[in-house]
């Protein structure tokens, strides 16, 4: 049911190793076939590559493995359920513009009724050009990111992190919610209930200082580090390789339901 890859670093790096062992679980390693997409951020702005194809006979993917420097990475591989159509505009990542910055979103899972809740928003920020679930929840979630910041004028993105975790467990009630979202300076990621990361970093064997950097994999991938599983419902915010900014959310303590939302 689809994979996610993320990566954060303090500074442009490859991700060589994860990245060449994340795209054989694109229908060789794990049954997910049916596309995938690479995006990265680069002189400013989010490069994205994609293809509705399977990634682990990817030849363009094999080589953006192999050469891509960085140091914000979000990657997918799509097993199709919703619909069950491998197109292009079904593939992740999604790339759009909103409160003056480039977004791109990845997800894992299945929530089928955001369709029809997003398309009731009279408020919403953008229009899905694909017919996944996936295009919808990240259309949803900018829309209330919008909205608070938009609320107050002192507000940034730090201020919209809280509301990023109560929508996206509300978005996970009606289903499973995993995901990676970028806004090009933060890497979200949220674990409804399936996600691990991979911190590394601080100082070398003789004291001398090292890259920060994270990955975040649904399933663990190969090379040297313990991978560490989310908690259910957690949303962790990394900026150049470092956590900075952590959201527990609890189902029970979430008694607002996610249509009486303002949009």
């Amino acid at each position: 049911m689809c994979e996610l890859f993320g990566m954060s670093a303090s500074q442009a790096m490859t991700a060589r190793g994860a990245l060449c062992d994340f795209r054989l679980r694109g229908g060789l390693a794990a049954d997910n076939p049916d596309g995938w997409g690479l995006a990265w951020w680069e002189s400013g702005v989010f490069r994205l590559a994609k293809e509705p194809l399977p990634a682990h006979q990817s030849v363009p993917f094999a080589l953006l493995c192999e050469t891509t420097r960085s140091n914000l990475i979000v990657a997918h591989v799509r097993k199709a359920r919703f619909p069950p159509v491998n197109t292009m505009d079904n593939t992740h990542p999604f790339q759009r513009v909103c409160c003056g910055k480039e977004w791109v979103f990845a997800h894992n899972g299945l929530v089928p009724d955001i369709v029809e809740i997003e398309r009731a928003n009279n408020s919403s920020v953008c229009h899905p050009t694909g017919e996944t679930d996936s295009e919808y929840a990240f259309c949803h979630l900018l829309s209330h990111i919008s909205q608070n910041i938009l609320a107050s004028p002192a507000a940034n993105a730090n201020f919209s992190f809280p509301i990023v975790a109560m929508i996206s467990e509300l978005i996970a009630s009606h289903g499973q919610f995993n995901f990676l979202m970028s806004d090009g300076e933060h890497l979200i990621a949220y674990g409804h209930d399936r996600l691990h990361y991979l911190e590394q970093g601080g100082s070398d064997s003789l004291g001398g200082a090292t890259a920060d950097k994270v990955m975040i994999a649904t399933e663990p991938l190969s090379g040297d580090g313990i991978w560490i599983a989310f908690e259910p419902g957690e949303l962790r915010i990394y900026r150049l390789g470092k956590i900075v900014g952590q959201i527990l959310t609890r189902p029970s303590s979430l008694i607002v339901d996610l249509e009486e939302l303002p949009a």
